[in-house]
């Protein structure tokens, strides 16, 4: 709107100036809609150019770190009790609350791996992970009147309940699925893999029968990562699986394999991960780090039994204290901010982004 008035303005302008002129000739009106499209070039040329700089924050108040570490967290069970690798569904709400108290909001793992962080300006990314497609993860019920709905203490229950509580805290999680009956009830199936993706969140491949990667062949790596992709197709026909979770975090002993994890075919169907996540026992690198790895992602045990000094709380308090980087946003996913003293950990140039760095007195 402000674009056409001034450009009404400058061809009233013009006329008058133009009838002011000695020979009282005014401009063709070819002449005059020549005027209009230069003057629209210069301005949304001038558009453009203010769309590139990098949005404006108080740098001294947020002192967003975008070369920090993020934590991938990562989830089995969410039932009872507390054990190694189940988290009750009281835990859980805890880790929630805990992870929004501390500045903490959850992104996408394809976000994470891609380097499109739209986290607000001065909180950290998450990433939320759950293996196995556990009944417990994501369960119908039926209530008092009779009725199917999601069960309240499940994965998926408990994060759409936080998340309508705390709108700013984005739905956003990963679910890694084997073959046969994700999440168990056969009957929900459809509905659940469909709920999980028309709700933003995403599945995640954990290959079709849970393999042991390290003595498998080129042949097997294919069969279980692409027969788990068919199986998907079946319920999301438009729906591309790219991520996945390595099973027991194995990987093949013939390292030359490892490129079948990353692509491959079967079937006459073709795969390819962007993502590949480990076990791993801490943050990993920013995506902007000139050493990340998509394909080679550590992940952080969301747990409080038996993680040896490296579970969530422990990384939590590392962040924190600064004794490991954390990462802290710009708010602005085109441009990525850092203190100058950690410029050495991206490249020259990041594609598509703009790199900001500045000090502090």
């Amino acid at each position: 709107m402000k674009k056409n008035i001034f450009i009404i303005i400058v061809l009233i302008l013009t006329l008058l100036l133009a009838a002011c002129s000695t020979d009282n000739s005014l401009p063709t009106e070819t002449e005059a809609e020549e005027i209009v499209e230069e003057v629209s070039a210069e301005e949304e040329e001038k558009e453009e150019e203010a769309e590139d700089l990098p949005e404006e924050i108080d740098l001294a108040v947020i002192q967003p770190n975008e070369a920090g570490e993020i934590m991938v967290l990562m989830y089995h069970h969410i039932t009872e009790p507390e054990a190694e690798w189940s988290r009750t569904p009281d835990n859980f709400r805890r880790d929630l609350q805990n992870l929004y108290d501390n500045g903490y909001r959850p992104i996408s793992l394809v976000d994470y791996t891609t380097g499109n962080i739209t986290t607000e300006a001065g909180y950290t990314p998450v990433v939320f992970t759950f293996d196995d497609g556990n009944q417990n993860n994501f369960n119908m019920i039926e209530d008092d009147n009779g009725e199917w709905v999601i069960d309240p203490d499940s994965a998926v229950g408990i994060l759409v309940d936080f998340h309508e509580k705390h709108p700013d805290f984005p739905l956003e999680a990963t679910f890694f699925i084997n073959g046969g009956t994700p999440f168990g009830q056969a009957e929900w199936v459809e509905y659940k893999l469909n709920y999980i993706v028309d709700n933003g969140m995403d599945i995640g491949n954990h290959t079709y029968t849970h393999i042991n990667f390290t003595n498998a062949s080129a042949d097997k790596i294919q069969e279980e990562l692409g027969r788990l992709n068919s199986m998907v197709k079946q319920y999301l026909p438009d729906y591309e699986v790219n991520t996945l979770a390595l099973p027991f975090g194995s990987k093949p002993k013939n390292t030359d394999l490892y490129r079948y994890v990353i692509e491959g075919e079967y079937q006459g169907e073709n795969y390819h991960h962007i993502a590949i996540l480990e076990v791993g026992w801490d943050p990993y690198r920013s995506p902007f780090h000139k050493d990340f790895d998509g394909t080679r992602i550590r992940r952080v045990r969301a747990s409080e039994t038996k993680v040896d000094g490296v579970g969530m709380y422990d990384w939590m308090r590392a962040l924190d204290s600064g004794s490991r980087l954390r990462y802290i946003s710009d708010g602005d996913p085109n441009t990525v901010t850092v203190p100058e003293k950690y410029r050495d950990r991206l490249p020259e140039e990041i594609e598509g982004k703009i790199i900001r760095t500045y000090t502090l007195d």
